[in-house]
Formats: structure tokens, C-alpha cells, sequence
């Protein structure tokens, strides 16, 4: 996987464009967000994830759904629980995944943020392609944005605790941490 900073893009993905974004107010890329999804709540690999992102969910399909189809949302990326990874939304560009949030005293984490979403809940451990799909996604949106550090990279629940708890006790934060501190170390 190579991300395209000219476009925004990774080659290498799956593209399955949402109309979800706008414009990044200067365009600038410093903060990584971890999320957690699943539609319906608790059930993986359906396609719903993708129908949401792009406006396309049909209500009458599950009653989960007419909760949530008038939320206009996207990340800019998903991995489902087989390692497949789906980006949503060009990297230069402003994915309403973060919605009010706050990182460090800063507001307004879409404008400076990238978002990944994991198919998944808070309570069901993510699995090992997930992990290794995350690692090497990560480690290529670092190549391009630099200020992606360790310390820059958090979940829903850091910037919005108030209303998120994504993405959740199952998510395991030493292991991402130490997968990205060994690929460093070896590059």
C-alpha cells in the first residue's frame, strides 16, 4: 500500500468514495483517530458500514437503522476483521468522523485529523489481521505526515469523553504502540 500525497489516496486499497467530507480548513494533517463500528451493532462483514459512509442505508433493513440514517458521517479509512482496508474519504481532505471533540485544547479534531475506523464493538477484541492492517496503514500515513507520532495518535473516547467510548476496553493500545515502536526500529 502506497498513499499518493498528490491525491490523497492509497493505492493498494479498496476506494469506495462518501460524500461525507469538505475541505480541510488549512490543510493540515496532525492527529490519527482510532473508532470502532459495527451495523448492525455486534455484526461484522455486512456492507452497511459502507451503505452509512455513502448515505445509501436502507432504514427498513434493521431497526438500528432508522436511528442513525440521517447522520451525515465518513472516516477516512476502514479495516474489517479480516484485514481488508477501505478508505472513504482523500486524506487531504476534512472526513466528519470526529464530530465536537477536543485533542490537547485544540477543537475541532476533523479539521487536523485522519480517522480509522475498525469493524468492531468496545467488548470483542479486535483481531490479529486488524492489528497488522492497522500497523502497516499507520505506518504509511506517517511516511507522509510526520507529525503522526506516538503521541498524536488516540482513540474517539480521548477526544470526545464525554459522548464516545470508542474504540474501547478490547482494543489493545500496548500492542499497536509496540508494533509501531519495532517497525520503526527496523527501518
Amino acid at each position: 500500500m502506497q498513499l499518493d500525497s498528490r491525491s490523497g489516496w492509497c493505492q493498494g486499497v479498496h476506494h469506495c468514495p462518501s460524500p461525507n467530507f469538505n475541505e480541510r480548513p488549512q490543510g493540515e494533517v496532525s492527529l490519527l483517530v482510532i473508532h470502532n463500528i459495527s451495523l448492525p451493532p455486534g455484526q461484522f462483514a455486512t456492507g452497511k458500514v459502507q451503505e452509512f459512509f455513502q448515505n445509501r442505508l436502507i432504514v427498513d433493513e434493521h431497526p438500528y437503522f432508522a436511528e442513525i440514517a440521517a447522520l451525515r458521517v465518513s472516516a477516512h479509512f476502514l479495516i474489517e476483521r479480516d484485514g481488508a482496508i477501505t478508505q472513504f474519504v482523500s486524506c487531504n481532505e476534512r472526513a466528519w468522523h470526529a464530530g465536537q471533540s477536543c485533542f490537547a485544547g485544540r477543537e475541532n479534531c476533523n479539521d487536523y485529523s485522519l480517522g480509522i475506523e475498525l469493524e468492531g464493538t468496545d467488548e470483542r477484541p479486535f483481531t490479529d489481521a486488524q492489528y497488522a492492517a492497522l500497523v502497516g496503514l499507520t505506518v504509511e500515513l506517517q511516511r507522509v505526515y510526520p507529525a503522526l507520532n506516538l503521541a498524536r495518535i488516540c482513540g474517539h473516547s480521548d477526544i470526545a469523553p464525554t459522548r464516545k467510548t470508542d474504540p474501547g476496553p478490547a482494543f489493545d493500545w500496548p500492542r499497536l504502540r509496540a508494533a509501531l515502536m519495532d517497525r520503526k526500529e527496523r527501518s
